[in-house]
């Protein structure tokens, strides 16, 4: 069953043409990726699919009756309501049916002989029935939980950046729309909650189109793509790799074409140089083949890779000491302690929850940040090359190429060649028509793109980044990754891009909060199977009964104990037999009884047993969360 239909959607900005004619479909139950280049037009795609743009020409249709929600790259939430106020509005359909349910409930406790209320609420039992309205305040909780939402009184406006596109996605999932819209979705979600969402959305039954740069997240997920592609869609069944085998045959034997075209044209050219001015009947088809030829040898060739073949500066034999490093803000902890001298080629990815301190780290390392204490040492030939998260200054309406003239007009390369700016930039897929645009007019991924570039034209050897994926489209991601696998230099990356990480590094620092700081040596997916091992209970020997006993002292707090088992389990049963009884209620207030008496009696035990089921549920998701 088709839930969505694009038909000749085209869109452009002045002269600049994004897309033009794309039509295509999304069928009920499909979990499809978008894919294309930074500037192509993928966010401008989805807002128009999500009605928050309008095409130059085209039509978007949905199914009728189907919900929609839509998760923009920059959540911009400007509302002076609460965080709870946001989340909760009217246009939560759940919501909105829980409050007319219970407002209908306080109408018949007011008055039991009101027969329309008593109808109304017998409708609405129904009605919460079929959108699992009875579990939209536990599924709430679990989404605000994990998501780290809990100051519900704060205005929404003040939240940052990431707290505001968490704060957005929350609203999401608590409403469950039928058809989901994501632009970046894991952008600001650190590794846990990626993994979360990651499960809620293959177990959800819901639609999806999504844009992202996190092929683990994509892999998972997805059971199509879509690439855009010089304004043409292109459809793979198949997950990242083979589309990208399926996208080098393509362009292998489009590039063949344009080759076959061009030699044909050559021909043609000449004929029609020596042909008389007096053009003859016959000639008129053949004319107009090479009219139609040459509009084909004219269409844009496949877009250059960017090369990332920069000059490393030379590295000396020490690298950067850190020795009894404490940092913190207020009582909370970022640094404690911690030692750790750097190699030469060392390759290390920081991993850790959001807030646990590992952008301060890299501040700290690089001056930019003061340490409380301990002491920081770079070698005297280190060039460090620093990748923020927050990406370029604000260059306002300054050129492109303007930008990179400030740091350098020569740049030289890893074979020795010396290169202009203008030169440099097109090696970064930045064309005549780009290095003259403003930067505050390039799109999110071209700016982050710049940002790579003015860090890499300094020629670093030590490359610290902090989340480098984020918007960035994922075939440059693919020749970062080359890059950097080949870079000699030391590398420390923070990100919360899985793929990205076992690529790039084969060591972790941890970060776990209050100062302590693992160090793994091991790609990411190494570490995530060692803490799904250490999770798992293992009989142990007498041999390994002491480092045992260490773990479990350690680890003490968190465990249940017997009474909270036997709580716990207490609590599955009770909760059981609650919904059990909630659902026999919900059919005896469905079945058309018009006994006044009796109708009161089962919706006011119904309101009793949701007041249960709410403490109790509550009560499980502590015990769970300590049992883990």
């Amino acid at each position: 069953m088709n839930l969505l239909s694009v038909e000749k959607l085209s869109k452009s900005y002045g002269e600049r043409v994004l897309f033009s004619e794309l039509s295509f479909g999304i069928s009920q139950g499909e979990k499809v990726a978008l894919i294309a280049p930074n500037g192509s037009g993928k966010s401008s795609l989805l807002s128009i699919i999500a009605g928050k743009d309008v095409p130059d020409s085209g039509e978007v249709v949905f199914r009728k009756d189907i919900s929609v929600g839509f998760l923009c790259q920059d959540a911009d939430i400007s509302s002076n309501a609460s965080v709870g106020e946001y989340l909760f509005d009217e246009a939560i359909r759940e919501m909105k049916l829980v409050r007319t349910y219970e407002e209908t409930v306080d109408r018949v406790n007011r008055d039991p002989n009101d027969l329309q209320a008593q109808q109304l609420l017998i409708s609405l039992t129904g009605e919460m029935d079929k959108a699992d309205a009875w579990n939209i305040e536990s599924r709430a909780r679990q989404v605000l939980g994990t998501l780290g939402i809990h100051q519900l009184e704060q205005t929404a406006a003040t939240l940052s950046g990431g707290q505001k596109k968490r704060l957005q996605l929350a609203k999401l999932l608590i409403a469950q729309p039928d058809f989901l819209i994501l632009d970046e979705p894991t952008n600001h979600l650190d590794r846990e909650v990626t993994e979360w969402l990651e499960n809620w959305l293959d177990t959800a039954g819901t639609t999806l189109l999504m844009v992202t740069h996190d092929r683990y997240f994509l892999d998972r997920i997805c059971n199509r793509i879509i690439e855009l592609d010089n304004g043409t869609l292109y459809n793979y069944l198949g997950n990242f790799e083979y589309f990208l085998e399926k996208k080098t045959e393509r362009e292998q034997a489009g590039q063949a074409a344009l080759e076959k075209n061009l030699n044909l044209y050559r021909r043609e050219l000449e004929w029609v140089r020596k042909m008389p001015k007096a053009r003859g009947t016959k000639s008129k088809s053949r004319l107009q083949a090479f009219d139609d030829l040459s509009e084909k040898t004219r269409r844009k060739k496949t877009e250059d890779p960017i090369q990332l073949n920069i000059k490393m500066s030379r590295v000396g034999g020490k690298v950067l000491e850190l020795k009894k490093v404490y940092k913190s803000f207020g009582d909370h902890t970022l640094l404690k302690g911690f030692d750790y001298t750097f190699k030469t080629g060392e390759r290390i990815g920081i991993v850790g929850k959001n807030g646990t301190g590992k952008s301060t780290f890299l501040n700290v390392i690089l001056g930019l940040e003061p340490a409380d204490s301990g002491k920081i040492n770079p070698g005297e030939t280190i060039v460090f090359g620093y990748y923020t998260q927050q990406g370029l200054k604000d260059y306002g309406d300054k050129r492109v190429i303007d930008v990179v003239k400030d740091l350098a007009d020569v740049i030289e390369t890893a074979d020795g060649t010396k290169i202009s700016a203008a030169q440099f930039l097109q090696r970064f897929r930045f064309g005549n028509d780009k290095q003259h645009t403003p930067v505050s007019k390039l799109s999110g991924g071209e700016k982050r793109r710049l940002h790579l570039l003015t860090v890499l034209i300094k020629n670093p050897n030590f490359l610290i980044l902090d989340e480098p994926t984020n918007d960035l489209d994922l075939l440059t991601m693919v020749t970062l990754e080359e890059f950097l696998m080949h870079f000699s230099g030391c590398l420390l990356v923070v990100s919360h891009d899985r793929y990205f990480l076992d690529k790039v590094t084969d060591h972790l620092f941890v970060f776990e909060g209050e100062g302590n700081i693992k160090d793994f040596p091991g790609t990411y997916d190494e570490y995530k199977k060692w803490k799904e091992k250490q999770a798992t209970p293992v009989a142990t020997t007498a041999t390994q009964q002491e480092p045992v006993a260490k773990d479990a002292a350690s680890d003490s707090r968190k465990k249940l104990s017997f009474k909270e088992k036997f709580e716990l389990e207490s609590l599955n049963k009770e909760m059981a037999s609650l919904e059990e009884e909630k659902q026999q209620l919900g059919a005896l207030l469905s079945s058309g009884e018009s006994n006044h008496n009796k109708l009161f009696e089962w919706s006011s035990r119904l309101q009793e047993i949701d007041a249960l089921l709410d403490s109790k549920t509550l009560r499980w998701f502590e015990l769970s969360e300590k049992s883990e």
